[in-house]
C-alpha cells in the first residue's frame, strides 16, 4: 500500500514537471518569436545608388518595367517639414501598385485595404549609404493564408524581388 502511495506521487511530480517544461517552452517559444517577428516582417536592402531620390528615380523605372503602377513618390521630409518637424537625413516611400492582384485580394479581404497600395522606403542611414526596405509580402501573405498567401505571399513577392533585383547591392 505505501508502495502504490509512493509510486502515485512520483507519478503526480512527473506529470507536473511535464506540465512546467511545457509552459516554460511555449512562453519561450513565444519569446523568440516575439522578437524575431520585426527583424522577419521586414526586408532591407542596399541600393546601389548612393542618392536616395536617384533610388527612387530607379525603383519607378523598375516597378513600371515590372508591369506596376507607381503612383506616388512621397517626399516625408517635405511632408513633416510642413508641419514643423525635421529629418537630417532624406527618406521617402515609393509605392506601387498592381490593379489586377489587388483586385483579386480585395474581392475576397476588403479588410486587408490597409496594406495597399505596396510601399518601398527609400532613405539614407546613419553610415551614409542609402537603403530600401519594405514588408515581406512572402512571409505575410503566407501568414493570413487564402487569397492573400495566394496573391500577396507568391505573386507580388515574386514580382517586388525582380523590381529590386536592379536597383540593390547583391
Amino acid at each position: 500500500m505505501a508502495e502504490d502511495q509512493e509510486s502515485k506521487r512520483n507519478g503526480g511530480i512527473k506529470i507536473g514537471s511535464m506540465l512546467v517544461g511545457l509552459v516554460l517552452g511555449l512562453v519561450l517559444t513565444a519569446g523568440i518569436g516575439w522578437t524575431a517577428m520585426p527583424r522577419m516582417m521586414l526586408q532591407v536592402h542596399q541600393s546601389r545608388y548612393s542618392d536616395v531620390d536617384q533610388t527612387c528615380a530607379a525603383l519607378k523605372t523598375a516597378i513600371e518595367a515590372a508591369g506596376w503602377h507607381c503612383p506616388a513618390i512621397r517626399n516625408m521630409n517635405k511632408s513633416m517639414g510642413e508641419l514643423g518637424l525635421e529629418h537630417d537625413r532624406p527618406i521617402r516611400i515609393v509605392e506601387l501598385c498592381r490593379a489586377d492582384y489587388a483586385h483579386d485580394v480585395l474581392a475576397a479581404n476588403p479588410e486587408v485595404s490597409t496594406l495597399m497600395p505596396c510601399a518601398f522606403g527609400v532613405y539614407k542611414g546613419s553610415d551614409g549609404k542609402v537603403y530600401i526596405s519594405g514588408m515581406n509580402t512572402g512571409l505575410m501573405g503566407t501568414m493570413f493564408g487564402g487569397r492573400i498567401a495566394e496573391v500577396m505571399g507568391t505573386k507580388v513577392a515574386r514580382d517586388e524581388k525582380k523590381i529590386l533585383e536592379t536597383v540593390i547591392v547583391h
